[in-house]
């Protein structure tokens, strides 16, 4: 049982930008049913997410005694989002976050009076914890990991308290927890509130207190210091590593904006996130194609005394700019959220990378949706051959 072959998923983070994986998904469940694999079969040993993904990857953990349901319930509710079910986007609530916030960085020495319950990020995310609680069933993921359905759940986060990137992970066998420099992987319980602090974007969303060995540590998105977004899959046992990211690795169009004058803060902010999100998983990719392309050249009798092992990669990601769909759809958010990201400069066209991750309403979610399953159906021939035994 122990060398059987295990297929881990990495959901990558994004904000709004995961409606992508579900599209994803979508067209890798129409691949694998056109060639014979049961619809209600999980492909999938390992799911492991961090951010928004890790929200995707636990919706499928909860369902994941039938694989072609879960997929339509994760596009049943990107399908339908609006900005409202993620953060309050009424006048009062962008006041009480956004413009308090803002104000405070401009003037906070003169606001004294904010010093006791200062502001704490740009929107308040509550309304999250409802949507979380109504879509999954967490109690199904503990049988489904019981039964052998699963083989585990992982999710990240990181600590603003103590620096450390950590994994949770959730196993159906016992794997012992690992840690390397920076990291730190905890066997524990997967709940909401690892969900919320793993998806919590940094200054846009509020850090979440967790209990980590009896104290108190705040949590914020998982996708900073992830230096090794594929590493726990591979610590939990993948052999064959299905990465699905939130955007371009790779952007061909990276200096298209070179002759615009001094960035705006959006502007500045969204490139910020991009680098959480994105850098590291190319450099994490790169990293585990050249340890594979090295096992190759060393003979097999010497490679099977070695603690490192061949690890097969498929890696699927948007083939258009995410920032531009975004721009085409910052008309759909509610008027306090565009009066905010306005004054940001959110909602200019070089700006838009900030307004991508945030623009959770659904014209811009299916859009992404459609692209993801465009992107995954043009690489058919790929993801058979991944799958393949």
């Amino acid at each position: 049982m122990e060398n059987k072959q295990k297929t881990g998923l990495i959901l990558t983070g994004g904000g709004a930008r995961a409606a992508y994986q579900a599209g994803v998904l979508h067209a890798i469940s129409r691949i694998l049913q056109d060639a014979g694999h049961p619809p209600g079969k999980m492909p999938f040993d390992i799911l492991c997410g961090t951010s928004a993904g890790a929200l995707n990857a636990t919706a499928l953990a909860c369902r994941a005694d039938n694989f072609a349901s879960s997929v339509r319930g994760l596009l049943a509710v990107w399908e339908t989002i609006q900005v409202q079910a993620v953060y309050r986007a009424d006048s009062l609530s962008v006041l009480r976050s956004g413009a308090r916030w803002l104000s405070l960085l401009s003037f906070g020495w003169l606001l004294r009076q904010w010093r006791a319950a200062p502001p704490t990020s740009l929107l308040d995310n509550t309304p999250l914890a409802g949507l979380l609680h109504r879509v999954l069933d967490l109690p199904r993921l503990d049988a489904n990991l019981a039964d052998g359905t699963l083989h585990a759940l992982a999710i990240t986060a990181s600590s603003y308290s103590s620096g450390h990137h950590l994994t949770f992970y959730q196993s159906a066998a016992r794997v012992e927890p690992w840690a390397r420099q920076g990291r730190v992987a905890l066997a524990t319980q997967i709940g909401v509130e690892h969900l919320l602090a793993s998806s919590a974007i940094p200054f846009v969303f509020p850090a979440v207190p967790l209990y980590l060995a009896g104290h108190r540590e705040f949590c914020g998105d998982g996708s900073m210091r992830q230096s090794a977004p594929i590493s726990p899959a591979i610590h939990l046992g993948a052999t064959r590593v299905l990465v699905v990211g939130a955007g371009q690795v790779t952007d061909p169009h990276l200096n298209q904006h070179g002759r615009d004058g001094y960035p705006s803060l959006a502007q500045v902010a969204g490139h910020a996130l991009s680098s959480i999100f994105l850098d590291s998983l190319a450099a994490d990719v790169e990293r585990l194609e050249r340890v594979n392309e090295t096992l190759a050249r060393i003979p097999p009798d010497v490679r099977a005394q070695m603690p490192l092992r061949e690890v097969k990669l498929l890696m699927i990601s948007p083939s258009e700019r995410l920032d531009d769909i975004a721009a085409r759809h910052t008309s759909s958010l509610p008027a306090p959220v565009r009066t905010l990201l306005g004054a940001l400069g959110a909602l200019e066209s070089r700006g838009a990378a900030l307004a991508s991750y945030l623009l959770f309403e659904a014209d811009y979610t299916r859009e992404l949706i459609r692209l993801g399953e465009r992107d995954t159906l043009a690489r058919r021939s790929d993801v058979l051959a991944f799958f393949a035994a």
